[in-house]
């Protein structure tokens, strides 16, 4: 079977992908510099597969490092990019970590992408790219506005990038995925999100509330525009993301993509406020959880949710969980963990 790269393949998304791909006899090559991720996560993604993937710790940044591994691994058939920095509310303070992570390892992976003659990227894009939509639900279509934060940005300036690259080097060919908010864990509770330090997200915050690590949770903005005040999202669990990045990667193998770069819209179709979130964790894990609505966040959109009609038609990819499914799997990864930590 094909070689594939996962760059961030430690991480949240990138783990759960890697699982997807080795369930599917594919090799795995995992590239991460481990920032926000930890390595116990390779013994958790062979314990699943009964498959070890080969991981080397590099930080994308690194160019003589990075020309090193690709030297050694010419037969590399297709990149899945998903290293980069994630919190919109830390991109608002801290902008120029952002751009200089994601842009720059971006730019790295595509030169060593035509240097080594890799045809096939699947980009890890964002809703954020649509900024604050004009209506919903949010379609392929839909205008790019100005990003509400530097994190939006970087996806933005991102596919701008990879778009203008294709342009000028047409043996290339990728697709961008913008998902929607990846929440939930492995059925296994072996693998989850793992956020260092304080969570940026809403459900590792919950998850940490629930079981004493933060003393409550802060809900950002209780009077916006929507069903209960808080904002709206479309959450989609990290399994049924990880399976359309691996149909995603069989379409530019197989060559039957369209164009040398399409776009796809990765969510439920369906918008949850925060409160919502917090009342299904509360009803499937039977724990109470300590909140307090305060004040906005800047970079918050105020609602999101997808249009999924052309992953659904053209990639033949279609969500199976639903919000209690990732809720109480999020809450098994959070007391495995704990337990694993703790032994």
């Amino acid at each position: 079977m094909a070689k594939i790269l996962v760059t961030g393949g430690m991480g949240f998304i990138g783990s759960h992908t890697v699982v997807e791909l080795l369930e599917k006899e594919y090799e795995v090559l995992i590239l991460d510099n481990l920032y926000n991720s930890d390595k116990k996560i390779l013994h958790n993604i062979h314990q699943i597969t009964g498959k070890m993937p080969q991981f080397i710790q590099l930080d994308l940044l690194d160019e003589q490092g990075l020309d090193t591994f690709f030297s050694q691994n010419t037969d590399i058939q297709a990149v899945i990019h998903f290293a980069a920095l994630k919190a919109v509310g830390e991109s608002v303070r801290l902008p120029l970590k952002y751009y200089k992570n994601n842009l720059d390892s971006l730019i790295h992976i595509l030169e060593m992408m035509l240097k080594y003659e890799i045809a096939n990227l699947v980009f890890s894009s964002s809703c954020t790219v649509y900024g604050q939509p004009d209506s919903l639900p949010v379609t392929e279509q839909s205008p790019i506005k100005k990003a509400e934060s530097p994190y939006g940005n970087t996806k933005q300036i991102g596919e701008e990038i990879i778009a203008d690259t294709v342009q000028a080097y047409p043996q290339l060919r990728a697709i961008s995925l913008r998902y929607f908010n990846p929440i939930g864990a492995h059925k296994s509770g072996l693998l989850g999100e793992l956020p260092q330090g304080i969570p940026n997200n809403l459900m590792p915050f919950i998850t940490q509330t629930a079981i004493g690590l933060r003393d409550n949770l802060k809900v950002y903005g209780g009077d916006y525009d929507t069903l209960d005040g808080t904002c709206v999202r479309d959450y989609i669990h990290v399994s049924d993301l990880a399976k359309a990045h691996v149909i995603a990667t069989e379409r530019l193998l197989a060559q039957k993509n369209a164009t040398n770069l399409e776009y796809f819209n990765l969510g439920t179709g369906k918008g949850n406020t925060v409160l919502e979130v917090i009342q299904s964790f509360e009803k499937t894990t039977q724990q109470k959880l300590k909140y307090e609505i305060v004040h906005r966040r800047p970079g918050d959109v105020v609602k999101i949710y997808a249009d999924t009609a052309a992953a659904n038609q053209v990639l033949g990819w279609h969500t199976e969980k639903n919000l209690d499914d990732m809720t109480a799997s999020a809450w098994q990864w959070e007391v495995n963990y704990r337990k694993q930590q703790a032994e």
